[in-house]
């Protein structure tokens, strides 16, 4: 099992943002085609607000771009592709993947560190493409 990123606040003052890819209310298996995001603003352990951000399309090596843009320091998916992880994390942002349920619960679970991530449901075999999709 691969360790949860722990980016969770420390001390007072504290605050991050996290981004839940989403369809309807429930996390989604791909980040990149997902219908948008969950943005929950977080400060000392406390979401103080949330915001809907809708995906503006999938395009390969913009959406880690858009959510850095947009302040996020964690994304949190059912899954996404191996060069997608490395664009995230080069733009500064923690990924979390395998990950399923309602998005408002996922954030209270992550923020409270129960968050039990499993295996990425997207599986990129040397570069390949999942389900049609890179």
């Amino acid at each position: 099992m691969r360790p949860i990123p722990d980016m969770r606040p420390r001390k007072f003052g504290d605050i991050m943002r996290i981004a839940i890819a989403q369809d309807e209310n429930r996390v989604s298996e791909h980040f990149g085609h997902c219908q948008g995001y969950a943005i929950f603003d977080v400060e000392d352990s406390i979401i103080y607000r949330r915001d809907d951000l809708p995906n503006p399309g999938h395009e390969p090596g913009r959406l880690p771009v858009f959510l850095a843009e947009h302040g996020v320091n964690l994304i949190i998916a059912g899954g996404m592709g191996p060069r997608a992880v490395e664009l995230f994390n080069a733009n500064g942002i923690q990924v979390l993947l395998g990950v399923s349920g309602n998005t408002d619960y996922v954030a209270q679970d992550y923020i409270a560190g129960r968050l039990s991530p499993g295996k990425s449901s997207c599986h990129h075999e040397d570069g390949g493409e999942c389900d049609g999709h890179q």
